[in-house]
């Protein structure tokens, strides 16, 4: 049976939000005092951090792992549609990022002022993202929620943003202007990257990309005793969430009850290996051949 995590989930969510909402304000409020370009920018960057945080407790209210009439498979994507969403939220950034930096080239604009104590500050908010990152990477790995693993790829994208804003603020604060305009564009390149990992990670979920090598399967089911063969292997789904796994099973029994015996005890291997799953077996007689492990192979 497939665990409930949401509620551990939505309190690390709500307890990052509470950090992000700092962090943003603190990141506006050193933007609007200096001017600078690349400090408004990566507050913008940390708007985009709570929202995420909102929309991953939203889309956790509706990621029931337990099925139901309607959704006999369970509601675990609607957690990887709140990845995606983190995804489009660092799509906008990025553009308003590269709108702000050729308008500041074409059309000029106030020349940033750093004073010392904003690069404390600006510190301060590193360690805050550091924390972040590695707080919910830990918990996201062992509650295996793509919500949290998303999220704290983007505040890792933060912390290097945040680190080249500081870089930037020094060379301004040193009379070296133009550094903070420069540097926008790599900021603008970290939180693309950033998004097209969060991508990468949620769209063979999403797609149902086989979430098990079927040979790894054939090899577990073959050494439950009285199965003769398995084929036309199929999974999805995720590993330590919930797996679904479709086969046709080959067994050697002379009755329906035998039959069934031996179908549970290959349910209970690949239970015992890979929980939680849910299998579906379409059984064949001892007679039948084949050598089609899975879908599409020779």
């Amino acid at each position: 049976m497939s665990q409930d995590y949401r509620p551990k989930v939505n309190r690390v969510l709500l307890f990052v939000l509470v950090l992000n909402v700092v962090v943003l304000a603190i990141k506006a409020g050193l933007g609007w005092r200096s001017g600078s370009l690349s400090l408004m920018a990566d507050a913008l960057h940390s708007v985009t951090d709570s929202a995420n945080n909102v929309l991953g407790l939203i889309a956790m209210s509706f990621s029931s792992p337990q099925p139901d009439r309607d959704h006999p498979y369970g509601h675990h994507k609607y957690e990887a549609v709140g990845a995606l969403g983190v995804v489009a939220f660092l799509g906008v950034a990025c553009l308003e990022i590269v709108q702000s930096a050729f308008n500041r080239i074409f059309f000029g604009a106030r020349v940033p002022e750093i004073e010392p104590f904003m690069l404390w500050w600006m510190l301060i908010v590193v360690g805050i993202n550091i924390f972040v990152a590695f707080y919910e990477r830990r918990i996201g790995l062992k509650l295996g929620s793509k919500i949290l693993i998303a999220d704290a790829h983007h505040t890792m994208s933060d912390i290097w943003i945040t680190l080249t804003v500081i870089a930037g603020s020094i060379g301004v604060f040193l009379g070296q202007g133009w550094l903070d305009l420069v540097l926008a564009f790599p900021v603008a390149f970290l939180v693309f990257r950033s998004g097209w990992e969060v991508l990468r990670e949620n769209l063979p979920w999403l797609v149902d990309e086989m979430a098990i090598a079927p040979e790894a399967i054939h090899e577990v089911v073959m050494q439950v005793p009285g199965v003769i063969n398995c084929h036309d292997i199929a999974s999805r789904g995720l590993i330590g969430r919930q797996v679904f796994i479709d086969m046709h099973l080959i067994v050697d029994a002379t009755d329906l009850r035998q039959a069934h015996t031996i179908t549970e005890a290959v349910e209970a291997q690949l239970e015992q290996r890979y929980s939680p799953v849910r299998v579906t077996i379409h059984m064949e007689p001892p007679s039948y051949e084949s050598d089609k492990i899975s879908y599409g192979s020779p």
